[in-house]
């Protein structure tokens, strides 16, 4: 089931603060805000929200194709794809620009401070989802704001169903635009910070926007996640992780299995359930890409959990 994945490709940069950010950030200074943090450990990796989904629906089995723009130094980044077979024909170079960066810093207590780069990812707009033949599905994960309003209204006039994913890109978009954006998709999925912003930008709460989609997920960390699905909300617990390592596309790996879910027809407790399993995979190793479990593994960790298998 060829699924069009469009957002980012970046390269982040994490880095480790052996402390915790509330030690040296004064609540009644915010305003005032001019703070260093030492990170001695630093690794660069790949990531974008589009590379990290795309790479755990390929675990999965699933046909993810990439939809996104990328600057002078994707090399090695194309090189990586073509190594685990995920299709680049969708990817558009943009000559001049850098591709997207990320510079992620980390405390002791998994909170992380983020700075982004954009890039070539400004020119996501020149991509048309219409013009990529036999798509079943497609999800609009951040990207450049005109593009990411563009992708959900060619998915909309292709008939195609869309997975509308805002993150951190919410913030871009007006309530008007942002309800336009629900109402041309057919599920929507967010973690509860988004949530709450979704809710007081468009003056509408979940349960109203829940009725315009066939689902909308609501991510809560190690609280699990609820799907709000058919005037129901069906509660997913976490699944536990062996170690909790790097929180950096935990996100994108839960979007994975919600998506192969989806294209394979299963109910909804069952795909929550799968994409919980490839968010705990996914935290146990650092950076967004570096977990590399085999489809046996993955549904032994499944059965292990929920007692399922998928």
């Amino acid at each position: 089931m060829r699924t069009l994945i469009c957002g980012s490709l970046a390269f982040d940069s994490i880095m480790v603060f052996q402390d915790h950010f509330k030690h040296h950030i004064l609540p009644d200074k915010i305003h005032m805000l001019n703070v260093s943090f030492l990170v001695p450990e630093m690794r660069r990796e790949y990531g974008g929200c589009a590379g990290n989904i795309a790479y755990n629906l390929k675990l999965l089995g699933g046909e993810p194709l990439i939809m996104a723009t990328v600057g002078d130094d994707f090399g090695a980044y194309a090189e990586r794809l073509d190594a685990h077979a995920i299709s680049r024909d969708y990817i558009r170079h943009v000559a001049g620009t850098y591709t997207a960066q990320a510079f992620i810093t980390t405390d002791l207590a998994d909170n992380q401070i983020t700075a982004f780069h954009p890039g070539a990812m400004n020119f996501s707009h020149e991509n048309d989802v219409r013009q990529v033949p036999d798509v079943q599905l497609g999800i609009v994960a951040p990207d450049g704001r005109d593009g990411m309003l563009r992708h959900v209204r060619g998915f909309h006039d292709a008939g195609v169903p869309c997975v509308f994913d805002p993150g951190q890109g919410m913030p871009l978009f007006s309530g008007e635009e942002l309800l336009e954006c629900v109402h041309k998709s057919r599920y929507v999925i967010l973690n509860d910070y988004e949530a709450e912003l979704l809710q007081s930008r468009t003056g509408e709460n979940l349960a109203t926007l829940a009725r315009h989609v066939e689902a909308l997920i609501v991510t809560r960390g190690a609280e699990g996640s609820v799907i709000h699905t058919a005037g129901r909300e069906i509660a997913i617990a976490a699944a536990r992780p062996a170690a909790i390592l790097d929180p950096t596309g935990c996100g994108d790996a839960y979007r994975s299995g919600i998506l192969y879910g989806i294209t394979r027809g299963l109910d909804w407790e069952t795909a929550g359930q799968l994409a919980s399993v490839m968010g705990a995979i996914k935290i146990e190793h650092r950076g967004g890409q570096n977990h590399a479990p085999t489809r046996e593994d993955i549904a032994d960790r499944m059965k292990d959990a929920f007692g399922k298998t998928f």
